[in-house]
């Protein structure tokens, strides 16, 4: 488990980085964005090496919007909440109970997390530098009950 959680939420992000973002830079323009999570803000049982890693991704993407945004590539993070997806279907009730107390009151969707890392590409996102996006439906940050 350690080195395939590894592999994919660290090393993977990071290769991927260091292919792309110099031609970007030499371009003088360019926009990465990483997927981080919501478990890299709190703790949570039974997950702590996903957490990690996710914690790791979140400060890595900071790290690269500042070694490559003065050379007009902007780096960016998502962090998405609970969202249900094909992978997790079997787990909705679960998914539900954790989401329920939430300002959203639900899970969220990838279409949602997609539409957020589609705005971090655009042009309408220029300025945004090293930002972390929570679009998690308030779970990192607030409970309605």
């Amino acid at each position: 488990d350690l080195e395939a959680t590894l592999a994919v939420n660290i090393r993977a992000p990071h290769v991927l980085t260091a292919a792309l973002a110099p031609a970007m830079a030499e371009r003088g323009h360019g926009a990465i964005v990483v997927i981080g999570s919501w478990m890299a803000h709190i703790g949570h049982p039974i997950v702590g090496l996903y957490s990690a890693t996710k914690a790791a991704e979140i400060q890595l993407a900071r790290s690269w919007a500042a070694e490559f945004g003065p050379r007009g590539v902007r780096v960016n993070t998502v962090s998405p909440g609970a969202t249900r997806t094909p992978i997790n279907a079997s787990d909705g009730d679960v998914i539900a109970a954790m989401t329920a107390p939430t300002p959203a009151g639900r899970p969220g969707t990838p279409e949602e997390v997609a539409d957020a890392v589609a705005w971090l590409l655009s042009g309408r996102a220029e300025y945004v530098h090293a930002a972390e996006i929570a679009v998690d439906g308030g779970i990192t940050a607030a409970r309605t009950a």
